[in-house]
């Protein structure tokens, strides 16, 4: 075992300190650092930018020291850095880019690889014209030294895994959907590369580590992996967010869970968000059903406590007087629909529906697969990926379609083409009905 792997008292402070966020409260300087206010992106579906480079800048620094090209910028740094307590995320100010020309310069990276996965949306019903949807993306993205170390992909190269490479194809993936959220698993390079990316294109985030993260057996890890938040910040404002360590049969897990309340600025609209990452293995169904029901509590603890502390101007843009505030949870659950806490979910107080049903032909049928890989135990083909939503406050209007065995290849996941062992889930929602208004 790695030294990195003892999770001392000391580790603990550490990771509690590195669930740093650009969302809430970060360790201070001793020293205040006067902050500028971060300029408001263009919508993704805007005209360009047309900034000629991504650049980085920490405030109060020169900026030939510290400024970066997007190539240099998503290059792997030292490990040291995630290290770092004293890193505010705040302190550090964003050029904008265009998404169009960092999409552009993936495509040209890219170039020698095999053509990535072409899905189609499946629209599920007519667009709304008085709102915008919101559009969901969720995804396990592989943390690179699990890829490298320790998953075993015996029909994956190695090569395909080179992280210089591997980064963008993860990249062009969130660029080609555009994501008003986005919620990732297994982020092991968080603050060197998706935080300031993800920054300069819009996106506020927040990012919360495993207590003890099987990435630290791996030997020159990029430090602990963990789930990830991003919003759009120009179309949200948090109100709250919190970051969760799973319980399952009175015991602490190493497993987590983000959930931030958003509120629309354009509607003024509320709802929360989640993101979490349950117990992989076969074996540990029991546990993993304990951990969903710890969070399903926890979820109704919080969305039911946030609309209490709303006044009523605010409450009545809920949707709901009385249900609480309306749910989005998005997450690897390492479990098939077939499980006990897939059960929980679908049978929860909180009245959540799975959004990738809608593919079905009958509406209440999950894909076949968001999982496929080959490993040296045999080949594993799995529905372990999923969007729940509140049933009453939201609609799904559009899913992207699950890419067939023949797209996927004989090799499986992950590939030359495909950067990650789960795909990508991506759906758009729209807020079912009109805020109840005070009379």
């Amino acid at each position: 075992m790695y030294p990195a792997r003892r999770c001392s008292s000391l580790l603990h402070r550490d990771l509690a300190a590195a669930c740093l966020s650009s969302l809430g409260t970060h360790p201070r300087r001793t020293a205040p650092v006067k902050k500028r206010a971060h300029p408001l992106p263009a919508r993704a579906n805007s005209s360009p930018l047309l900034l000629g480079s991504l650049q980085v800048c920490q405030m109060g620094s020169s900026s030939s020291s510290s400024s970066r090209h997007f190539s240099t910028l998503a290059q792997t740094l030292s490990s040291a850095a995630v290290a770092d307590s004293n890193v505010d995320t705040d302190d550090y100010e964003y050029e904008q880019a265009d998404p169009d020309a960092l999409l552009r310069e993936c495509e040209e990276v890219l170039r020698n690889r095999p053509p990535r996965l072409h899905r189609d949306f499946m629209m599920s019903r007519a667009c709304s014209l008085q709102s915008a949807p919101i559009r969901v993306m969720q995804w396990n993205i592989l943390a690179q030294a699990l890829g490298e170390g320790k998953d075993g992909f015996v029909r994956c190269p190695m090569d395909a895994l080179n992280w210089s490479e591997r980064k963008y194809l993860i990249l062009e993936e969130i660029l080609t959907y555009r994501p008003d959220v986005l919620c990732l698993q297994e982020v092991d390079h968080y603050f060197d590369t998706f935080q300031p990316v993800l920054a300069s294109l819009g996106y506020q985030s927040t990012f919360c580590p495993k207590p003890c993260s099987p990435c630290l057996d791996v030997h020159n890890n990029n430090g602990p992996d963990g789930c990830a938040l991003f919003f759009n910040r120009r179309r949200f404002q948090l109100l709250h967010t919190a970051h969760l360590r799973l319980s399952a049969m009175m015991l602490k897990t190493n497993q987590v869970a983000i959930v931030a309340t958003l509120r629309c600025r354009f509607t003024g609209r509320v709802f929360c968000v989640a993101v979490t990452h349950l117990k992989a293995r076969s074996g540990w169904e029991a546990f993993r059903s304990a951990q969903g029901a710890h969070l399903l509590q926890q979820l109704c603890e919080l969305t039911t406590q946030s609309h209490l502390e709303m006044d009523d101007e605010n409450r009545t843009r809920v949707g709901e007087s009385e249900g609480g505030i309306p749910l989005v949870v998005c997450g690897d659950f390492n479990a098939e629909p077939n499980e006990e806490v897939y059960r929980r979910f679908v049978t929860s107080p909180l009245g959540l529906d799975s959004a990738y049903k809608c593919l079905s032909e009958d509406g209440n049928t999950e894909p076949p697969y968001t999982s496929w890989k080959i490993r040296p135990s045999g080949e594993s083909r799995s529905t372990l990926d999923y969007i729940w939503y509140s049933e009453r406050a939201f609609q799904v209007d559009a899913v992207l379609k699950i890419p067939s065995e023949e797209q996927i290849g004989p090799d499986r996941l992950p590939s030359y083409h495909y950067p990650s062992d789960h795909l990508s889930l991506v759906c758009d929602l729209s807020f079912s009905q009109q805020p109840h208004r005070l009379m």
